[in-house]
């Protein structure tokens, strides 16, 4: 991915309003992240941990979607979860479910759709092996890299569709 200033950052979300952008924390140290690296733009709000934020090329432009964590009771530390985007295997609280508005008057009305996803989303750094999940058990896999980024930016497309999705109506 390409380096993203603030300003394209911000102008890039496209479930939320342009006040909520522009109050969006952006991750400390922008211009010294690992760019070559991440096929997508994915953080936690440190001082919101319930809030999270991707930016992701589509069309080759940059699009932002905003992202909750729903309410409810906590996870089991002993369970591993599997990530829906990256399929990295994470031991405990190392996956979450992250909800994201739905853009349109669809979003206005309070739909979201979510997906399972790293809880810090560094996804594209797991399937490059730049960072390892802490497991007990870890999983080998016969593809790629290049192959394990395609799927991946695949299952996070596949994902964004559905946020763009309007009720009844084809993606496209």
């Amino acid at each position: 991915m390409e380096q993203l200033g603030e300003n394209a950052i911000r102008a890039s979300f496209v479930n939320c309003s342009k006040g909520e952008a522009r109050r969006i924390s952006l991750p400390k140290g922008l211009a010294e992240l690992p760019w070559a690296d991440l096929d997508f733009l994915g953080w936690r709000d440190p001082g919101a941990p319930d809030r999270g934020y991707i930016v992701a090329l589509r069309g080759g432009e940059p699009v932002g979607v905003t992202l909750r964590v729903p309410q409810g009771g906590p996870r089991s530390m002993a369970k591993t979860t599997l990530c829906s985007v990256c399929l990295t295997g994470h031991a405990g609280s190392g996956v979450s479910l992250l909800a994201a508005r739905k853009v349109g008057a669809s979003g206005r009305d309070g739909n979201t759709v979510g997906t399972y996803i790293c809880t810090d989303l560094a996804c594209s750094l797991y399937v490059r092996g730049k960072k390892v999940p802490e497991l007990t058990m870890r999983y080998k896999e016969s593809l790629s890299v290049e192959e394990r980024v395609a799927r991946m930016t695949g299952n996070l497309d596949a994902f964004l569709d559905k946020v763009f999705q309007v009720q009844g109506a084809p993606v496209g």
